[in-house]
């Protein structure tokens, strides 16, 4: 049990505006039904926590930060059958967890004459935070589409051979305000989604990049604040993902039972913008890479720019969905995963890129 279900009244002390829905954020009724249930034997952690590691091998590796000292890294090394799997780095990034790759990790490791199969990399993916440590692809988003991206210009030539990420980004070149009748419907949605995460969804960015730690007392010492804080974004940043109350909490509870806590989980907005305070760092100049890269466009992920922008010279895979949001990879999964196999598969733009690798 979390807590004793006895303090969950005090959220009767916490009144909301009659009809006020998403609009103010997570509605009462929603945080007082998860509330009881996390803090009650309705919901059972350690049945969740076992299914987590009987379905996810998980280790555990310190990893040397230049200037910094050893991360202890908690990862996933899900390992292929196939002999010719090709390695591949799946990272995403906040509020996400490993809980994310539940659904894609059988998928990438099927084996089937009619696509490829992928495994993790041989060794463990860092040297340092930035740094794989042997030939793979990469599949990033949110933070994930940063880094990933970030090794592929640093690490291209020797270690990452190609790249995929499912938040597209680059620094756009017109306002976002402008007239958007010279773009396509869906690219007119994707500015208005854009438009709408700035203005109505993106507080989060400025208070973790500004002031992580007053705000991770909070996170650390309350459950019911942890739960506001992710179950918000959890709703509002999928396309109607029909979540059920179990899958809420264990997501939540991942950060709640991880040994650092979960405000160690909000500082990295913090040292990105303090790396790079005069750009926003979602939406800075990327730097260039000659990396084979592949995107896929999902309707409600946070942002969503003109295709017109995104384009490159190494740009060799373009995909488009009709739903899903900022999760794809526990929304979509099918999905996602159906992109990288055309990416990488037989008559794909990026067959072969890894020596000795086909994934079949």
């Amino acid at each position: 049990m979390l807590y004793s279900a006895s303090n969950v009244p005090s959220l009767s002390l916490i009144n909301e505006l009659e009809g006020a829905n998403w609009d103010y954020g997570a509605p009462l009724a929603d945080m007082k039904r998860l509330a009881r249930k996390w803090g009650s034997d309705e919901y059972d952690w350690r049945k969740h926590e076992k299914m987590l590691n009987d379905k996810l091998p998980q280790f555990t590796r310190d990893i040397e930060v230049e200037d910094f000292g050893p991360l202890d890294i908690h990862y996933i090394h899900q390992k292929s059958t196939v002999p010719g799997a090709i390695p591949l780095l799946f990272v995403h990034g906040w509020p996400g967890s490993f809980f994310e790759v539940l659904k894609i990790s059988p998928l990438l490791v099927e084996k089937s004459p009619d696509h490829p199969s992928f495994h993790g990399p041989p060794k463990f993916p860092c040297r340092s935070l930035y740094s794989p440590s042997n030939c793979s692809v990469t599949q990033g988003g949110d933070w994930g589409h940063l880094i990933t991206r970030r090794q592929a210009v640093l690490y291209g030539e020797e270690h990452v051979k190609a790249w995929h990420s499912n938040f597209p980004l680059t620094n756009p070149p017109h306002s976002l305000s402008e007239d958007p009748s010279r773009y396509s419907k869906r690219e007119q949605e994707g500015l208005k989604h854009t438009q709408w995460y700035q203005s109505r969804s993106s507080g989060y960015f400025v208070e973790q990049s500004t002031q992580p730690q007053t705000l991770g007392y909070g996170l650390a010492d309350s459950p019911l604040g942890l739960l506001g804080w992710l179950f918000e974004k959890l709703v509002v940043w999928t396309d109607e993902y029909p979540w059920t109350d179990d899958e809420i909490l264990t997501w939540i509870s991942i950060y709640w039972f991880s040994r650092p806590g979960p405000a160690a989980s909000i500082r990295i907005y913090y040292e990105v913008t303090k790396g790079n305070p005069v750009a926003n760092p979602v939406l800075a100049q990327m730097e260039h890479t000659t990396v084979p890269m592949g995107y896929s466009y999902f309707p409600k992920e946070l942002i969503s720019l003109p295709r017109s922008w995104l384009k490159a010279p190494n740009l060799v895979f373009e995909s488009e969905h009709e739903r899903g949001g900022h999760f794809a990879a526990y929304e979509k999964p099918e999905a996602l995963v159906g992109d990288l196999r055309r990416m990488f598969g037989k008559g794909g733009p990026a067959f072969g890129v890894v020596p000795g690798k086909s994934g079949y």
